[in-house]
């Protein structure tokens, strides 16, 4: 598979997301379209909704990727999000897909973390406050859960630990706000590891196991999902946006092992993982009975995942670079 190929892959629509584009009509805008989902998101929205404008909104640090959503048909806006006066100038748009964030340097750059998940979020809300908005957000809001357990659920008291998650916990009660105050049609979702062959808890793990690399077991399951799933759910949401703001877990529904995970890898490229640290009784694991009744279920099996990520890694397919850090447990990235 070529790296085109992937993201064609990324970015197909299933008939559900084509049809709840449907049901939303006028322009879609993507805020923060730049990061790892963005660009495929963006396509996709494009390629559901073919007689509508769908923009994609970022700094575009890569111009390739920038040139690469325009071939596919999609309109890129260069912005500041950070700047109150640029967000004002944005096109109008009834449907919003918010994707503008920070984790990574967080411990680093605290200020620049808040800045761009609480302070963007209410610029963006502010312009758009008569929009639809699906706002993407993140599992690390919740407490770790049990193992065993079917992980958190929406209607859990948030516990976030570190300032990454207590700025993504501030993020959310942005869009609330705006919901209570100006009746801002608004869904969140909160993500857990959605992965491509790029980047991901399985690539983590693959390429651990490949460079004969320790394992940590420290956070010992994790729930993953195919991005091309990910994306189709969060495009899905637009019809469910709704005051105050309808919230879904969106993630794999299975707890998955990654001893398991790493032995299977070890399999597969015939060495012996080599691990570091211990099982802990608690994991960052959501329950997603809400996403599995209100939408399909994920079309891209575990089974599939693995065998994608391991030939990918097997043939040199090229990688972002971005570990996910899953194995922490003290909020600090």
């Amino acid at each position: 598979m070529t790296e085109a190929e992937l993201d064609e892959w990324l970015s197909t629509p299933r008939a559900e997301t084509v049809a709840a584009l449907g049901q939303c009509d006028g322009d879609l805008i993507v805020l923060g379209a730049g990061g790892k989902m963005g660009p495929t998101l963006a396509r996709m929205a494009a390629r559901a909704a073919p007689d509508r404008r769908v923009l994609a909104v970022s700094r575009w640090s890569s111009s390739a990727a920038e040139r690469a959503l325009r071939v596919a048909g999609v309109e890129t806006v260069r912005c500041d999000l950070l700047d109150p006066r640029a967000v004002a100038r944005l096109p109008d748009a009834p449907n919003v897909i918010f994707m503008a964030g920070q984790k990574f340097g967080t411990t680093g750059a605290p200020a620049l973390t808040w800045g761009m998940n609480v302070i963007v979020p209410a610029h963006c809300t502010e312009r758009y406050r008569e929009s639809r908005i699906v706002a993407f957000s993140t599992g690390n809001v919740y407490a770790l859960t049990a193992v065993g357990s079917p992980g958190s659920r929406e209607d859990d008291r948030p516990a976030p630990v570190g300032e990454y998650a207590a700025s993504c916990l501030g993020r959310e009660r942005v869009f609330e706000l705006y919901a209570a105050r100006h009746e801002t049609r608004v869904a969140i979702v909160r993500l857990n590891y959605a992965i491509d062959l790029r980047y991901g808890v399985l690539v983590d793990i693959a390429l651990r196991v490949s460079r004969a690399e320790s394992v940590p077991l420290e956070m010992g399951y994790v729930n993953v999902i195919w991005q091309g799933d990910a994306n189709r759910i969060a495009l899905e949401c637009l019809p469910y946006a709704a005051v105050p703001p309808f919230i879904v877990n969106v993630t794999g529904a299975e707890a998955l092992s990654v001893r398991s995970l790493a032995e299977w890898f070890g399999r597969r490229f015939g060495r012996s993982p080599q691990f570091i640290g211990v099982e802990g009784d608690d994991a960052l694991l959501s329950d997603t009975s809400r996403m599995r009744a209100t939408f399909a279920a994920p079309g891209t099996p575990v089974e599939q995942m693995l065998e994608r990520v391991a030939d990918w890694i097997e043939h040199g397919g090229p990688l972002l670079g971005k570990p996910t850090r899953f194995e922490t447990r003290d909020g600090q990235f």
